[in-house]
């Protein structure tokens, strides 16, 4: 089984420096590469450059500018061209299968966060002991950085990564032969209902709070956007006020980041806890985010009819703030590790259709919290019904699969 570990960095003033001419020297690499390959398909009758012509001419480019990019690891520096090359890939089958292109960018100043080293003892060591929480990794040309290690890191090391996120530095260790720990079974299975008035319902009947973490700090939130959009285009990223206003808005959206992992990670762990068997809805969080398209008034050339995109953009904000798709995934993990069965199933009208007598139809919801069976009468919470049809699906799927 493979795992991802992240730790936070504690580096000191000098690693803090080098780390971050790191995260420049190779955003710099990685622009160079991306605008050769422009050039090329542009002024050399549409040639493409790919990886292994690009990552030939690394030895020339260490030996041209040893300060830069002479001094960091040639295999981190051959992942950050590995990852240019990864983009253009997902840019060329965007374009086959007829979506968006998305032509790859230029990485500007704090767009460009992640350096990773492909092999661990390559450009860089994670130095561990068992009984030691204060650990270190060693990076080529920055030293030994100390890790706050907060728990054990399982299996073998294969790859290392360094992050920045706002004024924090981490390390994501991926490890893979990451042994199985199976909780003890308990024998029960449940359905939960995910929404935005309750973070979740199950089909025991409990409802879990959704906590808003970005409602709860949009005022303080928007006064610091605020304050930022008051620097003129000229002065930005040239003053030390600028950049302190940069700052303070990176370390809110950070804490909101904290807050949601830490309530997902949280909430995941008591469903795997106390149940075998956790079935949810199968949710395309992204299509359900999509702004609705708009609508133009055949009446009056140029103008549009009102679309709902004001009310949409409200739900939207809601949905992405509860983090579905985060938490889902963090399920899916602990479940795999603690030997526990996730099923997704059809949400197809799950808040619609009647336990007792099966009937669909949409009078069934009369409103956002009460269900109310138009056809035998039956009610009850519309979030703890949508639960219970997500958890009678689960059955049956899992008696088809037997």
């Amino acid at each position: 089984m493979i795992r991802a570990f992240k730790f936070l960095l504690r580096p000191t003033k000098r690693q803090e420096q080098a780390l971050a001419e790191m995260l420049a020297d190779h955003r710099s690499l990685y622009n160079g590469a991306l605008q050769e390959r422009r050039d090329a398909y542009r002024h050399t009758s549409k040639t493409s450059i790919r990886y292994g012509d690009q990552s030939a001419q690394l030895k020339e480019i260490r030996a041209f500018d040893p300060e830069r990019q002479g001094r960091w690891s040639f295999s981190s520096q051959q992942a950050t061209l590995r990852r240019l090359d990864k983009a253009f890939q997902a840019f060329f089958r965007r374009v086959k299968a007829g979506q968006a292109p998305g032509y790859p960018r230029f990485k500007g100043v704090g767009h460009f966060d992640t350096v990773a080293f492909p092999r661990d003892g390559d450009g860089c060591r994670w130095d561990s002991t068992p009984h030691d929480r204060q650990t270190r990794v060693r990076l080529q040309d920055v030293g030994h950085v100390r890790v706050h290690r907060h728990r054990p890191v399982q299996g073998r090391v294969k790859t290392v990564s360094v992050k920045r996120e706002g004024t924090r530095w981490y390390v994501v260790l991926s490890c893979d032969e990451v042994p199985v720990e199976p909780l003890p079974p308990t024998g029960t299975i449940v359905g939960i209902d995910l929404g935005v008035t309750h973070f979740l319902t199950t089909s025991d009947g409990e409802h879990v709070a959704n906590p808003r973490f970005l409602r709860a700090m949009t005022d303080e939130l928007a006064e610091a956007q605020r304050h930022l959009a008051t620097f003129p285009k000229r002065t930005r990223r040239r003053t030390k006020r600028h950049r302190a206003a940069a700052r303070r808005v990176a370390k809110l959206h950070g804490r909101i980041r904290r807050q949601h992992a830490d309530f997902h990670h949280k909430t995941a762990r008591a469903l795997i806890t106390g149940h075998d068997v956790i079935a949810h809805e199968r949710l395309n969080t992204a299509g359900m985010t999509k702004s609705p398209a708009p609508k133009a008034d055949p009446e009056q050339p140029g103008s549009f009819l009102p679309n709902g995109a004001a009310a949409k953009a409200g739900l939207n904000r809601s949905i992405l703030d509860a983090g579905w798709a985060q938490f889902l995934g963090i399920l899916a993990n602990k479940a795999e590790s603690a030997g526990r069965l996730v099923v997704p199933v059809d949400a197809r009208n799950t808040s619609r259709t009647c336990p007792e007598c099966g009937y669909v139809a949409k009078e069934n919801r009369v409103t956002q919290a009460k269900f109310e069976c138009v056809r035998c009468g039956f009610a009850a919470n519309a979030d703890h019904v949508g639960a219970t049809n997500v958890l009678n699906r689960a059955g049956l799927a899992l008696c088809t699969e037997a």
